[in-house]
């Protein structure tokens, strides 16, 4: 699992985090969900701009259109086993939209569940850990999105 969101809207959704097991990404608009097939494979995130609409590429895996709203302008990428894995500074806070999609995802599963199975009680850490950087294949998430609009102002008096 990695997570992607505001640098305030810290706090997680249950409704998004569900439908991830079934969408691969879903979020809520401040925080997206990316769920992988395994919890030990490095995955690579990248989160790119763009000055209009991208469509996702056609090799891609899978994709789904989503919205995120960052009224900080700073990313947080995070995940929830580690912690904070990076942050990305946006062009201008605001409503992003665009898509997600993904590569090696289903390789890197099956890799993964392959190496589990072949893994013995003999094994140290430092071969199940070689086992994973052995991984011939590489799993990609991709946020491509664009600018939409500037954060509405919330009355905090509402």
């Amino acid at each position: 699992m990695v997570e992607v969101y505001d640098a305030d809207a810290y706090l997680g959704d249950d409704a998004a985090l569900k439908a991830s097991e079934r969408q691969v990404v879903a979020g809520n608009g401040y925080h997206l969900y990316l769920r992988s097939l395994q919890a030990d494979i490095q995955v690579t995130v990248t989160i790119r701009i763009w000055p209009s609409e991208q469509q996702p590429p056609a090799e891609a895996d899978g994709t789904t259109a989503v919205t995120l709203e960052s009224e900080t302008g700073l990313l947080v990428i995070r995940q929830p086993t580690y912690g904070p894995a990076g942050e990305m500074e946006l062009p201008e806070p605001g409503v992003y939209e665009g898509y997600a999609w993904w590569t090696g995802r289903e390789s890197t599963g099956a890799y993964y569940n392959d190496a589990l199975a072949r893994i013995g009680e003999d094994w140290t850490i430092e071969q199940i850990g070689q086992g994973w950087d052995d991984c011939p294949f590489e799993e990609i998430y991709t946020l491509d999105l664009h600018f939409v609009r500037p954060s509405e102002d919330v009355d905090e008096d509402d």
